[in-house]
């Protein structure tokens, strides 16, 4: 097929298809405002999962958001039905980012002119009409070149998430009565993930925060946490000795109450996870420690930064070990983590 032979076409209903996860969602939303920008005219719609639906709220970028409920979705006639409603909305673009099997079903049932999504195996290419090999590089940018046969291209365009100014305030008002006083620097830390090789030591966490407050008494640290993170960030804060320097772990926070809290955040830590990619999008600095994961991760600029090892196995994108001891991440001390801390808190972009 021809690559170019989309280019300069114009259409009036899009189907964006991005199912899971919070993280990659929120990593889609450069690719839906470059999609926009090119189509101004298109009415444009969303399929994802129910739990990442709050990451598009009030974007203006998207008309109509479809959530998958699994809980209302229990059987296969259900998901047939529901996935049949959202593709026949008269689409003529649907956009596939991940060619998951409950996706699969929306495109097979779409009558759409156009059905582009990456490069299939060859058992899935009757379901699309145009498809294209992706680019390396920053994970957005990756999904955002999937536009190329539209002629798009990705410029450097960020995760977006926008909250409202009732939510900002929000947030402020939460922070101030967890304690945090003016004059004092939040620094929101991420230590929980699901992947072993992915997760930083508890006790590094811990040490990490003891010897930031000892060189800095106005550092305030809260550390966040999702559905079934909680005992982690208990035990983070279990170890941790300058008690005055951490905020209360309270309730866990919604994705957008997460998002309003971070952009206040002076800098955020922590693991390779979705928290990242908010701060990123609420302009919040951050430093994130890889083990298997590479900076494919994190956005291009000098306030994103990684830290790791650099073991001749690094990157392996592997869970478990394959080697069995997890030495990218338990043998980077927290000592190692400290210095670029600091360094990011002197820069003059951080103070604004």
């Amino acid at each position: 097929m021809s690559q170019s032979s989309l280019i300069g076409r114009r259409f009036a209903k899009i189907l964006v298809c991005q199912q899971r996860q919070i993280g990659d969602v929120l990593l889609a939303t450069p690719a839906v405002h470059m999609l926009r920008q090119a189509q101004p005219q298109a009415e444009l719609h969303f399929l994802t999962e129910k739990k990442c639906s709050p990451v598009l709220q009030h974007n203006p970028d998207i008309d109509i958001i479809w959530e998958i409920d699994k809980k209302k979705l229990t059987s296969l006639g259900k998901q047939l039905t529901f996935y049949r409603h959202v593709a026949r909305q008269g689409f003529d673009l649907v956009v596939d980012f991940q060619q998951l099997p409950r996706l699969l079903w929306v495109v097979l049932f779409s009558r759409a002119a156009v059905r582009l999504s990456y490069t299939p195996p060859w058992q899935r290419r009757f379901l699309y009409t145009h498809w294209t090999d992706t680019q390396p590089g920053y994970a957005a940018q990756t999904k955002a070149s999937i536009l190329r046969p539209l002629g798009i291209e990705w410029n450097g365009e960020k995760p977006r998430i926008h909250l409202s100014e009732d939510e900002q305030r929000q947030a402020a008002q939460w922070l101030r009565e967890q304690g945090l006083r003016e004059g004092e620097r939040l620094i929101t830390v991420d230590p929980s993930h699901r992947r072993l090789t992915r997760l930083w030591p508890a006790q590094h966490f811990a040490q990490l925060i003891d010897l930031a407050a000892e060189r800095d008494a106005s550092l305030r640290f809260l550390l966040l946490f999702g559905p079934g993170e909680e005992p982690v960030v208990q035990e983070v804060a279990g170890l941790v000795r300058r008690k005055e320097a951490l905020l209360p772990v309270g309730r866990m926070l919604s994705l957008r109450e997460m998002a309003a809290v971070l952009r206040l955040a002076d800098l955020h830590v922590g693991n390779c996870s979705s928290p990242a990619h908010f701060a990123v999008a609420v302009d919040t600095p951050t430093l994130i420690v890889r083990g298997s994961t590479g900076d494919e991760w994190r956005y291009p600029s000098p306030e994103h930064r990684s830290l790791r090892m650099g073991l001749p196995c690094q990157p392996c994108n592997k869970s478990p070990c394959p080697l069995g001891t997890r030495q990218c991440l338990v043998e980077l001390t927290a000592e190692q983590v400290l210095t670029p801390l600091l360094d990011m808190l002197r820069e003059p972009q951080i103070q604004e």
